[in-house]
């Protein structure tokens, strides 16, 4: 069974993260900028079941000037076996954050998959309140590595 990533064009780390935080994937979308970090939580996963769990933590920064909210999400998430299921639901854990420009809004989430690796990518469906304006924000393709995915030798 081989894992198919994302291309390479959509995973982007951001460098000036890597070091501190681990692999960082950021992507900007007119002027606002979304990043996500990872962690396997082995605690929550059972190997024998066929049940691994990650967390991520997502950070939206508003690098514009003009506020902006999070109405909606819509994440495509997919499994080593090239399984993919679509969640969408309104805002982020609860809440649907109202970010002026140079502010930013921070949340955990989780997410359990069949396989040991996988990957994820969406969209934050967003509104400009002072127009009404609705646009798409790129949430970066990221990975979902655990140590109990297959390492391929070349």
């Amino acid at each position: 069974m081989s894992r198919r990533p994302p291309p390479p064009s959509m995973l982007q780390p951001d460098p000036a993260e890597t070091e501190a935080a681990g692999e960082v994937w950021t992507a900007i979308t007119r002027d606002i900028a979304v990043s996500v970090r990872t962690a396997f939580l082995e605690d929550h996963s059972d190997p024998q079941t066929d049940n691994y769990v990650w967390s991520y933590h997502i950070t939206i920064d508003n690098r514009g000037t003009h506020t902006v909210r999070l109405l909606r999400r819509t994440w495509r998430i997919t499994d080593a076996r090239g399984q993919t299921r679509t969640v969408e639901g309104e805002g982020v854990v609860g809440e649907q954050p109202l970010l002026a420009g140079g502010q930013s809004f921070s949340y955990a989430s989780g997410t359990p998959l069949p396989t040991p690796c996988g990957f994820m990518t969406g969209l934050y469906h967003m509104v400009v309140p002072g127009t009404g304006e609705e646009f798409d924000v790129m949430i970066p393709a990221f990975s979902l590595d655990s140590p109990y995915q297959p390492r391929l030798k070349h």
